[in-house]
Order: C-alpha cells, then structure tokens, then sequence
C-alpha cells in the first residue's frame, strides 16, 4: 500500500462480476483491425450476392416510377381509391415510410446525447435508413392529389408569391406535413452526413484507384484529423445531435394531426401524438435488425455488431411494442368511457367489422410477437429475432392500414359504406417503394463504410483507460 502511495498510483476497484458486461468490440480487436474490418467491406470486389440483389431491387424501383408515370398520365383513378375510403393504401405507406426513418434519428441524436456508447455500431447504417425511408415516403402524398404540378407550383405548397395570389392553408396538417418532413430529411441528412466526414478520409487515404480518392477527397473536406478539426467536428455533431432530437418527437406528432385534427370518429382523439411516435420508433427498430442481422453474417462483422447490440435493440423493441399494446387498450378504453355511440361504434367496427383480419394481425405482430424478447435466450436468439421483427414490420403497416381505412370505410349513413380494396397499381407501387429503398442502401452499403469507424474506436477495450493496452484515444 506504501508503495502504491508513493508512486501516486490508483488502481480502480473491480467491478462485480454481475455488472461486467460484454465489451461492445469482441475479441480484444485492434484500432487497426477495425479499419481493416469495416473500410473492407467497400474496398473489397463486389459480393456475388450483391448483384442479383440489386438487380431485383432496380427492377422494383423501375416499375414504381413507371406506375407514378402511368398513374400521372392517365388519373388517381388507376389506384383503388374512392368513396368514402379516399385515404387508403397511398397514406398507409406514407406513415409506416415515416415511421421506418426515426430509429435513425433516435439511434444517432437521443442515444448519443444520453451517453449510450452501444449506439455506435449501428448508428451509421440507421441513419442511412432514415433518409431512404424519407426519400421513398415522399412519394407518395406528392402523387396522391392526382394533379401533380399543383404541388410544384409556388403557392401551393411553398410560400412563395405567384401570379395567383393563392397562399398555403397553414391551417391544414398536410401542409404541416411538407414542412415537417421536409425539415426533418434535411436535418438526417446533415447529421449523416458530418458523421461520416472523418471515415471518408479515411477511405480517401487507403484508395487505390485515382477516381475513388478524388471523391472520397472531395466529400471529406479536406479532413486531417488534426486536434482542430475534431474539436470542431464534436462541436458539430452535438449542436446536430441537439437540434434533431426535438425532431424525433415532433415529426411522427405532426403526421398523426393529419388524423388527430379531424372529426372522424377513430381519428379525433389526443392519444395520436405519443402513440405514433412510439409506434415509429418500434418500427424504425424493427427495419434496423431486420436489415443489419443479414448484413453482419455477409460481412463478417460479428465482432464489431456482437449480440449484446441486438439483445438491446430486442428490449427497445420489447419497451416500444408494450406502449403501442397499452395505446391500443388505450382508445378502447377511451371510445368507451366516452360514451360517443359513432367513436365506440368504430372500433368495435375495427375488431369485429369487415376488415377484422387485418386488425387481429396487427395485434399478433405488434402485441403477442415483442413479448417473446422477455427471454434472453430468445433476445440472443439472432434468427429468431430476425423474423420477429419482419413480423414488427408487417404489423405496423397494418396498423396504419387499420387507422386509416376502418375509420374511413363505414360513414354515418349506410348509404356512405363501402370496402376499400387495393388495385394492382396500388400495391406495385408499395412493392417498388422497397425497391427504391433496397436500390439506395445497397449502393450505400458498397462505397461507403457501414459502422462508424471513428466512432467504434473510442469503444474498444484499447480506449479505456484502465485497460492494459493504454487508453489509446478512439479518434487518433
């Protein structure tokens, strides 16, 4: 103990063995290793898996633009819209789009300013799914008002002056819409994009060809991970990080007053705004495993996205999925206690009425399924987790599919019932939205790095300080 004093040392105590936790880089890897690791995966010759994929992916995304083209040239009527349901499956698609992009934008700002340094192996390839999800949500309210040049017109939907003197209706949330979303892809944008500065230099520094290190070189801004440049770099990221956590919250809310704001019964209701947004979340979740699960076992990323990444994404999943249960017990509760005859009478309509099937799927999918990551054999479990959440995926699309169309289809006056059923250029579209999703982010996932270099870096075991290795610094 003398000695100990006198040479100025502190050991810190030992953690109990309950508390030790599986390191977030397994294999005690070196900074070097992953470099190597994770700038391979777009330095490496195409997999041959990539191409078919992003054949099919193409073909999906070709036929959807040929679909809107079709649907521009010939009128909204190619789609199964009518009376009463004249929101269905296009407003549908819009909602879960929006909701598959927050987890991005959780992942990176909320995760990132609660000091969550697990968030650092997936935050990358999440951010990327939000703009892509942003991108393929965009489409569709543009086209579902049929004449498609008012919405590029001044006026319309910008407040520009025109010769018209026709201003935007501020007081309509699918004006809100535009300039939510809008904001909210420009910030996720922004926030991917500073992300990513430090690790383009880094694949500007290893290219081989001169085309590639142009780009990279150009894109990376002239990036020398000097002290300056990383000091104002975290600056950058915080104030990003600050500004779109706000955002997270504000713009599945202002998607739902689309609904909320109305009087139609299954609509008017003040539970709307935290429900989405929980209910996005949830989603969001889902599509990331579902999409980083393969990606890991194709590129050999055990070590840097381990198990203890998705057993926490698995209790996200477990926590969000119990709010939208208790939401949906909720507006039961609710329309009850009420005592509006039209609002109980609508979701009894939902549960027991014409379109009982996708109601109970939506239960299954979004109730019963994340009840099952209780057990951590089961959270560990990566197959199983991976088609849970494909199911997660499938029951929020039904949930927006049940708002929407069973509020919609049955009006007060019998005369007004109908059922909405989707035409074959309804559904194409949807199933080329994912192709435009899948075409954007396999061509992320080829020429630029999926995992944050810098970022996992600074989580190793080599930087921490009380570590053999030194404490080296994650970003040097």
């Amino acid at each position: 103990m003398a000695n100990s004093a006198k040479s100025g040392a502190v050991h810190a105590p030992e953690p109990p063995a309950a508390l030790v936790r599986e390191p977030l880089v397994l294999n005690n890897r070196p900074l070097g290793w992953i470099t190597d690791a994770i700038a391979g995966v777009c330095e490496k010759p195409t997999p041959v898996w990539w191409w078919p994929a992003f054949i099919i992916s193409f073909g999906g995304m070709v036929t959807m633009f040929s679909l809107i083209a079709y649907l521009v040239s010939t009128g909204v009527g190619v789609w199964g819209l009518n009376q009463p349901a004249d929101w269905a499956w296009d407003i549908t698609n819009f909602v879960f789009w929006i909701g598959i992009g927050h987890a991005g934008t959780l992942i990176s700002a909320v995760l990132f300013l609660l000091r969550q340094k697990w968030r650092t192996s997936v935050n990358r390839a999440a951010e990327a799914m939000t703009i892509f999800a942003v991108v393929c949500a965009g489409i569709f309210p543009v086209f579902h008002t049929g004449r498609v040049w008012f919405a590029l017109l001044p006026g319309y939907l910008f407040p520009a002056p025109n010769a018209n003197a026709i201003w935007p209706q501020f007081r309509s949330p699918l004006l809100w819409d535009v300039f939510a979303v809008s904001t909210y892809g420009t910030v996720s944008l922004l926030f991917w994009y500073v992300g990513l500065i430090p690790d383009l230099a880094t694949l500007r520094d290893r290219a081989k060809g001169w085309l590639r290190r142009a780009l990279y070189g150009i894109f990376s801004l002239g990036w020398t991970g000097s002290n300056r440049h990383w000091s104002n770099y975290e600056k950058a990221y915080l104030l990003l990080a600050g500004l779109s956590t706000p955002l997270v919250l504000s713009v599945h809310s202002i998607v739902s007053f689309d609904f909320a704001v109305s009087v139609v019964p299954g609509w008017h209701t003040t539970i709307f705004p935290p429900y989405f947004v929980a209910g996005a979340i949830f989603s969001g979740f889902g599509m990331v495993l579902t999409l980083l699960i393969p990606l890991r076992s194709l590129f050999k990323l055990h070590d840097v996205i381990t198990l203890r990444h998705v057993e926490l994404m698995c209790k996200v999943l477990l926590a969000t999925g119990s709010i939208v249960g208790y939401a949906y017990g909720m507006e039961f509760f609710i329309a009850w206690y009420g005592g509006s005859p039209y609002e109980l009478y609508a979701f009894k309509n939902r549960a027991f009425g014409p379109y009982w099937w996708s109601y109970w799927a939506m239960i299954s999918c979004n109730v019963i399924s994340p009840h099952f990551f209780w057990f951590k054999k089961l959270r560990t479990s990566v197959v199983f987790v991976w088609i849970v959440s494909i199911f997660v995926n499938i029951g929020m699309w039904f949930e927006r599919f049940v708002i929407i169309v069973t509020s919609l289809h049955r009006d007060y006056l019998p005369s007004s019932w109908g059922y909405f059923t989707p035409s074959w250029v309804d559904v194409m579209t949807f199933v080329g939205s994912f192709g435009l999703f899948m075409t954007l982010f396999l061509l992320f996932i080829r020429f630029l790095p999926v995992i944050a270099i810098s970022e996992v870096k600074g989580v190793t075991p080599q930087a921490d300080p009380h570590h053999p290795l030194g404490g080296a610094k994650g970003h040097h």
